[in-house]
């Protein structure tokens, strides 16, 4: 699967809209995702808004739980990869990041959404 590097700087504010959750690879067993080297895997959920667009929220996954991040907070993506995929009739675009950390100092009741 090819990855598409994607420029954050141009996605504008960057909010986190539900916080880091494990991302589970067997909806029956309940096992959780992980990586080659044993890590967990973690999706969130992020609130883009580009100027003069509508809100858009992406789910991005990254090794290891987030820290400091609650819904609201503004956050920084660092290293963000898109893949598109395909699975028979199905198919869309997944997004992977290095790390994702709050940009400190803000807040949802200090900026809005």
């Amino acid at each position: 699967m090819q990855s598409i590097p994607v420029d954050t700087s141009r996605l504008g504010v960057l909010r986190c809209a539900v916080e880091p959750e494990a991302k589970v690879s067997n909806f029956e067993t309940k096992e959780v995702k992980k990586d080659r080297e044993g890590n967990t895997i973690y999706t969130v959920a992020v609130m883009v808004r580009q100027e003069g667009r509508r809100v858009s929220v992406i789910e991005i996954s990254v090794t290891g739980q987030p820290k400091g991040i609650t819904e609201g907070t503004e956050v920084r993506v660092t290293g963000l990869e898109a893949f598109a995929w395909a699975m028979g009739d199905r198919h869309g675009i997944s997004f992977r990041a290095a790390a994702i950390t709050p940009v400190h100092g803000t807040s949802a009741k200090a900026g809005g959404a």
